[in-house]
């Protein structure tokens, strides 16, 4: 797994389209390292994806935080979380379907079922198909580790609204674009779509800011 990703070829790639080249140019060099910066490795980051879902970030952090204190210094890992009683994680604040999926997901890291000794060798599509195999993770969810855990230069997470709405904002659509139109617009860059997705999130963020 890499450290410091660098995707200089990807920004001179995404460069050659004039459209992107505009957007480059006014959000400056991209950072994945910020993110998930307390969830280095596949259990960990994991753990927090499914924490996140369908709350607020703000709450996904504090339960986070409560979750994790459960465990010496700080640290969950597959073995301690398995044998976690649920009700103490649900007195940290996870429903009862994420208590599943949260043990689903120890049993599987510990069975062999998710092997990230395998994921150097595999694409990333088949990384998705490995990992979807656990409850509570789907292809959303998939797409953001192989973007800010194993920083994979070709994601592109057409299920994510805001990534819609960035190629909706950027390349002056009418609508928002389905799979199948983004995936048209990328494919000059579509090996180097991890770049543009940060970009097309920066977009989706600052329309955001300009609404509210």
């Amino acid at each position: 797994m890499q450290t410091t990703p660098d995707f200089s070829e990807s920004i001179k790639v995404l460069n050659k389209d004039k459209v992107l080249k505009a957007v480059i140019k006014k959000h400056g060099p991209m950072d994945l390292t910020k993110y998930h910066a307390n969830a280095r490795g596949i259990f960990p980051a994991l753990l927090r994806s499914i924490v996140s879902q369908q709350i607020s970030s703000k709450a996904a952090a504090s339960i986070l935080a409560r979750v994790v204190a459960l465990f010496p210094r700080d640290k969950p890992t597959p073995a301690l979380l398995l044998k976690t009683p649920s009700p103490k994680l649900r007195k940290a604040g996870l429903s009862a379907a994420k208590v599943k999926y949260v043990k689903d997901l120890a049993r599987k890291c510990l069975d062999g079922t998710i092997d990230e000794k395998q994921f150097p060798k595999m694409t990333s599509q088949e990384i998705i198909d490995h990992l979807v195999q656990v409850k509570g993770i789907g292809e959303w969810t998939a797409h953001m580790l192989l973007i800010f855990t194993l920083y994979r230069p070709d994601i592109l997470p057409v299920g994510d609204l805001a990534i819609r709405k960035g190629f909706q904002s950027v390349y002056g659509l009418k609508e928002m674009p389905n799979k199948k139109e983004m995936e048209s617009i990328a494919k000059p860059w579509r090996s180097h779509a991890t770049a543009a997705s940060w970009y097309l999130w920066r977009v989706a963020d600052e329309d955001k800011v300009k609404k509210n």
